[in-house]
């Protein structure tokens, strides 16, 4: 088996990388065990700066990441660019607050002194997907290494060149070798890895499926795991919204990198007395994304990730609509070369329906009506997502108020989801659990270790 690195917009075969055997997995994690203590005990100064230059690194070659991104997974250059952008962020960020985030924190006790110590936790094994395939390893890897833990990514079978490039960064900003190992291994030898002692926990983004079974094996072996699943998170319109900024904040919610995001608002419900408004606008706008080639700075809509993957968001689509459902606009494919799928609106969204129980992870918008502001939380909870959410109103106390009764690890008041570094990130429910990013995610792979003086 090999990693086949394919153009999604072309459906054209750039390069194939071949799967590790067995055995050279085995001499990667033996490198990474020999790093990990020395690592370890390395000055938190000293790593913190190692990870601020690993952002400079990254800035360095913003440009060229950005199209390695948009030929191996389609999105569009700007997005790119954005992306590899964010990475420097999040670097700086915990090299600028890891000493104070990992900080011992005194607790009075019965002793002389007691405290909490933020220890390293060891090697952290992360399985990464394809829709961000930059920023979803550098915000499991910049807290990591500052908090003083080795890394090893078991990457998406189809970014191999943008897995293969974070390793070489690491290596340019010169982290010692074997800090962090890019695996080239297949989905059947993740198993192995989870169970080798040589691990002390994992971190996954991607299906729910998938987070099941890693955290099974994780669960077996006593390892700690945070998963951040999918979504289908709920895009709220009361009845007091600014409905031509929530319809253009909308589009950008859904159809950000061609909808496939985990924080894309999936299902939006709309009240009623102003569903037809909304959707007026709503559609107007969805209607100027035509898709194009990527790599030019004008197109509005990207490729899907994979043709498979536009075939299977094609069967729900279909699906949906024989029971019902109404096509505003789109819901088919693009004709001609490339894993292309029409920015599409769903209406008429009932239970039993595809687009109601399932996620669509595409750019698929679907509408839900609701009588009034307590069904619209009513139906955002019925999911078994809960991953993010948002909230339009013109009452920002109405709309915390609303954003509190939303079932999801992040709820937005007039504005889309987003992931910052400054903001733990993560979901409940089916979405997984545990957090990325701010303090809170850096502690999850720490030892918060008690110590008690007399």
């Amino acid at each position: 088996m090999a990693f086949e690195s394919r153009n999604p917009a072309t459906g054209k075969l750039i390069k194939e990388y071949p799967t590790w055997d067995d055995e050279q997995l085995k001499q990667a994690l033996v490198q990474v065990a020999v790093a990990t203590p020395v690592w370890a005990s390395t000055p938190l100064q000293q790593r913190c700066d190692h990870v601020r230059r690993l952002g400079q690194v990254v800035l360095s070659q913003r440009d060229q990441l950005a199209e390695v991104i948009s030929l191996e997974m389609g999105k569009l250059i700007g997005e790119a660019r954005a992306e590899v952008e964010k990475c420097v962020l999040v670097c700086d960020y915990y090299a600028d607050n890891g000493p104070a985030f990992l900080a011992d924190e005194m607790i009075e006790s019965d002793a002389g002194r007691s405290f909490v110590a933020h220890l390293p936790i060891g090697t952290v094994l992360a399985v990464m997907p394809w829709n961000f395939p930059i920023w979803q390893v550098f915000r499991f890897l910049a807290p990591a290494l500052v908090a003083g833990n080795t890394g090893v990514l078991k990457h998406a079978s189809n970014v191999p060149q943008c897995a293969l490039a974070i390793e070489d960064m690491v290596r340019s900003a010169g982290i010692p070798e074997g800090v962090f190992r890019t695996l080239m291994i297949s989905a059947g030898q993740v198993a192995g890895v989870i169970e080798d002692s040589r691990i002390h926990a994992v971190t996954l983004t991607g299906s729910e499926p998938a987070g099941r079974q890693v955290a099974a094996t994780a669960g077996a072996n006593l390892k700690k795991t945070v998963l951040e699943l999918g979504g289908s998170d709920p895009f709220i319109v009361l009845e007091d919204a600014d409905l031509d900024w929530a319809a253009q904040q909308g589009v950008a919610s859904r159809f950000l990198n061609a909808g496939q995001s985990c924080i894309a608002a999936k299902r939006f419900i709309v009240v009623e007395s102003v569903a037809d408004d909304f959707v007026a606008k709503f559609k107007a706008a969805v209607e100027t994304l035509i898709p194009g080639d990527p790599m030019n700075s004008d197109t509005r809509l990207a490729p899907m990730a994979r043709a498979d993957l536009r075939d299977e968001l094609h069967q729900q689509v279909q699906a949906s609509l024989n029971k019902g459902a109404l096509a505003v606009t789109g819901c088919e494919p693009v004709a001609g070369p490339g894993a292309y799928y029409q920015a599409s609106i769903l209406d008429g969204v009932k239970p039993g329906m595809s687009a109601w129980d399932e996620e669509f992870f595409g750019p698929v918008a679907i509408i839900i009506r609701a009588k009034d502001g307590a069904e619209a939380v009513e139906i955002a909870n019925g999911s078994d997502y809960g991953l993010g959410g948002s909230v339009w109103t013109q009452n920002s106390e109405r709309g915390e108020s609303v954003a509190r009764q939303v079932q999801s690890g992040a709820v937005f008041v007039n504005g889309m989801v987003k992931s910052d570094p400054r903001l733990p990130f993560g979901g409940v429910k089916n979405s997984g659990y545990g957090r990325e990013l701010s303090r809170h995610g850096m502690l999850e792979f720490v030892n918060q270790k008690t110590i008690w003086v007399k």
